[in-house]
């Protein structure tokens, strides 16, 4: 998108906001719970990087909304979000894990294989601070969009593998490195391998119920994208974080 083009869409939403008419101030606080429904996108030609699907993890935190103007809202949240991904069947796996399996004087591939089943889970701390639009559908309820950036900071972060399976030198594993099977079966600390900060963009749309005291439910369906590649070393992919998420809220008014 062209700087011009930038330029025309915050010029009319400043227009926008300035001439809805600003009211008194309303601010609310409050909770969510929801689920999301993340994947690792592959950012690089890296293989490790490629094959991830969707898995499923909590998605909750804390919201903070102000009332600007007549149908927008600063909102601002603090959320635990479940990222990560799954992978099944063969995959690719840096050979410096296996150098000490290779002879003296051999040329080594950047890559072996093997078949096994792999889930990552990454928990990070978030921060969003989206600015919300509301339209009025009905006389307690709102079609609202809301947008913006987040920060996200890592908590924790494990790779969880399963199966047995030879090491292979191709990947459509016609050259066996070991001598039998080995087992993949475990959890394994992948939190020093990653980059503690990222951030990104986070959107949703969902409907707005006003209660007579005062206090609103929001049901929000949205996603979030993380710009950066979360791994330090592209030895171990690059990836970068994304989700779809469904979060239920309750706000009381303050």
């Amino acid at each position: 998108m062209s700087k011009i083009s930038l330029n025309h869409i915050f010029t009319l939403l400043a227009f926008f906001i300035v001439h809805s008419g600003f009211s008194q101030n309303e601010f609310r606080l409050g909770l969510k719970v929801g689920i999301s429904i993340p994947n690792l996108k592959s950012s690089g030609n890296n293989p490790v990087s490629k094959g991830w699907s969707s898995r499923q993890g909590p998605y909750t935190g804390i919201i903070a909304e102000m009332q600007i103007a007549k149908r927008f809202y600063l909102q601002a949240e603090l959320n635990y979000s479940s990222q990560g991904g799954k992978k099944n069947g063969v995959q690719a796996i840096p050979t410096s894990s296996f150098s000490t399996y290779f002879p003296p004087n051999t040329t080594i591939p950047p890559f072996v294989y093997a078949d096994y089943s792999s889930e990552v889970k990454l928990n990070y701390m978030e921060l969003p601070v989206l600015l919300k639009i509301e339209f009025q559908v009905g006389h307690k309820i709102s079609l609202f969009i809301n947008g913006g950036p987040y920060a996200g900071y890592l908590l924790a972060a494990k790779n969880i593998t399963s199966g047995s399976s030879n090491i292979y030198l191709d990947e459509n594993m016609t050259l066996p490195l070991l001598p039998q099977p080995a087992s993949f079966d475990q959890s394994t600390d992948i939190q020093s391998d990653l980059k503690k900060f990222n951030f990104g963009v986070q959107a949703g749309i969902g409907l707005s119920l006003t209660l007579p005291n005062g206090y609103k439910l929001l049901l929000t369906g949205g996603g979030n994208y993380g710009f950066s590649d979360i791994q330090k070393d592209k030895t171990n992919g690059q990836n970068n974080t994304g989700a779809a998420t469904v979060a239920l809220a309750y706000l009381v008014k303050m």
